[in-house]
């Protein structure tokens, strides 16, 4: 995009596309990096997630459901746990998230942070 741009603008308006693609795929890349290098910490009280820029503690008390979410891009399928709380809001599960099918690893994962809200929910 940012090619097509510098090629069929003016020079003025030339540096606003190009800063707004730049700004987008920083955007993009930063979401990216906080999802791959957060933690989830599973407690007998709730979740906490930290991430490179933020931290979060959900009580297992809001915790509604657990899904295990697929999307299908151009580079394979990504699978992602997402907490879904009372309120009806759905967190994404940080560092908890595969592109490959069938991933021993992510299942476990998966069945950890499930087993973990059953006990919590059976006390």
């Amino acid at each position: 995009m940012g090619v097509a741009a510098w090629l069929t603008t003016s020079a003025v308006e030339r540096w606003w596309w190009i800063g707004g693609v730049a700004a987008f795929c920083l955007a993009n890349l930063f979401a990216m990096v906080n999802q791959g290098t957060g933690v989830t910490l599973l407690t007998s009280e709730g979740m906490e997630f930290r991430t490179l820029f933020r931290r979060r503690s959900v009580p297992w008390s809001e915790v509604a459901e657990i899904q295990k979410r697929c999307r299908t891009r151009r580079s394979g399928t990504l699978s992602e746990v997402r907490v879904v709380r009372v309120q009806g809001r759905k967190l994404t599960v940080p560092g908890v998230f595969t592109l490959r099918l069938h991933d021993r690893k992510f299942d476990s994962k998966f069945a950890a942070i499930r087993e973990c809200w059953a006990r919590a929910a059976d006390a």
